[in-house]
């Protein structure tokens, strides 16, 4: 009986050394903002924080204290709590000693997220070149020992040879334990020689980390940047996102990211925005997108790829049936690419965000998109199809599309030909939207009833917060109608000050003229409805 007792007693005294209470944890960060913001001989030689730098340092060291005693109790073979309070104690004193010989500088920050993952990030701040003594000052909690560190960001610091060679040996030491690295824009101006060699230290320094998430980004790598890269890319077969955003990512080059990766089955996130990859990378970036059965997000935006690459790119998209966001804008697929992309989309049920503008679809791309879409995507959220030179001739199919699209929240159409006429069907198509934020249908060729019916469909949303049909060719009397709809929401209308009454076969048009276009538009809607509910 008193062995029980006694067991009990032992355990009930160990759940209230560990975790410390919320009211423990606020009062050691109140007394660790008065420390560092009391003068002393440290603050002497290495100035005095303020207090609100004081108390932002305070709260991120309780939660790097936290984390870390918190990992370590739960290593505790017999679970006693007692050395948790040591190291959290410990560590708290450690942590703000070097924010105090610190002194008032934030170089980097630190964040603990809800899962436990702490953060590491140099790239606030100005953007600038650092050498190796400055390297060392910002990567000192990289380098403390036993530091729990899984991501990390050195973008927007450009590391030359010394600086770099001092990262790479931090790196190194804590690969195993990394699961995110942004290594994005950290070279930048650097003569090619040095970029090279700073690219393969940090991918030597990282071979063999297993990572989920990647980003190289902005480094201008070609061919060239990406082989340097090729010890780390070849060791990694857990790769969830990668990132090569405006990397000058050629046909050779994306021929080496093809060669180089090793596994892409876990691959969720692929972005390649921004580069001159042309038909012949495109083709070599359709390789690893067949390869990604388990794709979600797909950006090859502003790539220079034509009517070949896209076919390649929308014939490999359908082997990957969990996509939800694609985005291919700024490119030249054409109506031969537009219609293969329909033929994908038709079995890609899971999307909700698409991005396809400035494609060069023409009203036979459009028309085929939207049929896709009409039987495909059930839960779209985004829908951008702006610059393709869509016009009314294609707006019937496109305005079913939209209609049978209950979720859409933002809808871009614009810098098309729609006219008054499919306007209105477009402003038909929405009406039972709940969930719209967002419509830009500026520079359309849109007059006085276009504008108006689209306002007075938008304005009586709850949740509708900004609508664009700027750049138009709407009457002064039209400006002032929908002005006039939205005086009490200005700040839901893009201002009208760029419209031209006087645009385009523009005439005059009476009420009575005006009404008996809208009830043939009204009429041609009827069949548009019609025509939904059969299919």
């Amino acid at each position: 009986m008193d062995h029980s007792a006694k067991t009990t007693q032992n355990r009930v005294l160990s759940v209230k050394m560990w975790p410390p209470s919320k009211s423990t944890r606020l009062m050691l960060v109140e007394r660790m903002t008065k420390n560092i913001t009391t003068p002393s001989i440290f603050s002497r030689k290495y100035g005095l924080l303020t207090l609100q730098e004081a108390e932002q340092d305070a709260k991120r060291i309780e939660d790097l204290a936290f984390a870390t005693a918190n990992k370590h109790f739960q290593n505790e073979p017999d679970g006693d709590g007692t050395s948790a309070v040591q190291v959290y104690a410990k560590e708290s004193s450690k942590l703000m000693l070097e924010v105090i010989k610190r002194g008032p500088q934030e170089e980097s920050e630190v964040e603990v997220s809800k899962d436990g993952d702490i953060f590491f990030d140099i790239s606030g701040g100005s953007r600038a070149f650092i050498d190796e003594e400055e390297a060392r000052q910002l990567l000192r909690p990289l380098a403390r020992p036993h530091n729990s560190f899984t991501k990390i960001r050195f973008s927007n610091r450009s590391f030359g040879s010394e600086a770099a060679r001092f990262a790479a040996s931090v790196l190194s030491s804590i690969k195993d334990q990394l699961t995110e690295v942004d290594l994005s824009d950290f070279v930048a101006g650097r003569p090619e020689a040095e970029a090279l060699e700073v690219m393969n230290m940090f991918s030597s320094a990282l071979e063999g980390s297993k990572l989920r998430y990647l980003n190289l980004s902005d480094n201008a790598l070609g061919e060239k940047g990406i082989r340097a890269f090729a010890s780390l890319i070849k060791s990694q077969n857990d790769l969830e996102e990668l990132y090569l955003m405006n990397d000058g990512i050629s046909e050779d080059a994306a021929h080496a990211v093809r060669e180089l990766l090793p596994s892409t089955g876990k691959i969720r996130v692929l972005q390649f925005h921004n580069n001159m990859t042309g038909d012949e990378g495109a083709i070599a970036i359709a390789e690893i997108v067949r390869q990604c059965p388990s794709l979600e997000d797909f950006r090859c935006s502003s790539t220079r790829i034509g009517s070949e690459g896209g076919v390649a790119l929308a014939e490999a998209l359908e082997h990957c049936s969990h996509l939800k966001k694609l985005d291919l804008r700024d490119n030249m697929f054409g109506v031969e690419g537009g219609i293969a992309l329909a033929k994908t989309l038709s079995v890609l049920t899971h999307l909700t965000e698409i991005y396809m503008s400035y494609l060069n679809l023409e009203d036979e791309g459009a028309e085929a998109l939207s049929e896709a879409l009409l039987k495909s995507a059930p839960s779209l959220e985004v829908l951008e199809l702006a610059g393709n030179d869509i016009t009314v001739k294609s707006a019937g199919n496109l305005a079913a599309c939209i209609a049978s699209k209950q979720s859409l929240s933002k809808l871009n159409l614009s810098e098309n030909e729609l006219k008054d006429e499919g306007t209105i069907l477009i402003a038909k198509a929405v009406e039972g939207h709940d969930q719209l934020v967002e419509v830009d249908l500026s520079t359309n060729m849109i007059r006085r009833a276009g504008a108006r019916a689209l306002a007075q469909t938008v304005v009586k949303k709850h949740t509708f917060k900004l609508l664009n049909i700027n750049g138009n060719f709407i009457s002064e009397e039209g400006i002032d109608e929908v002005n006039d709809m939205f005086k009490d929401s200005l700040d839901k209308l893009v201002p009208l000050d760029d419209n031209d009454p006087e645009g385009e076969d523009f005439e005059d048009e009476d009420e009575e003229e005006e009404g008996e276009d809208d009830n043939e538009l009204e009429s041609k809607l009827g069949g548009l409805k019609i025509k939904q509910e059969e299919e």
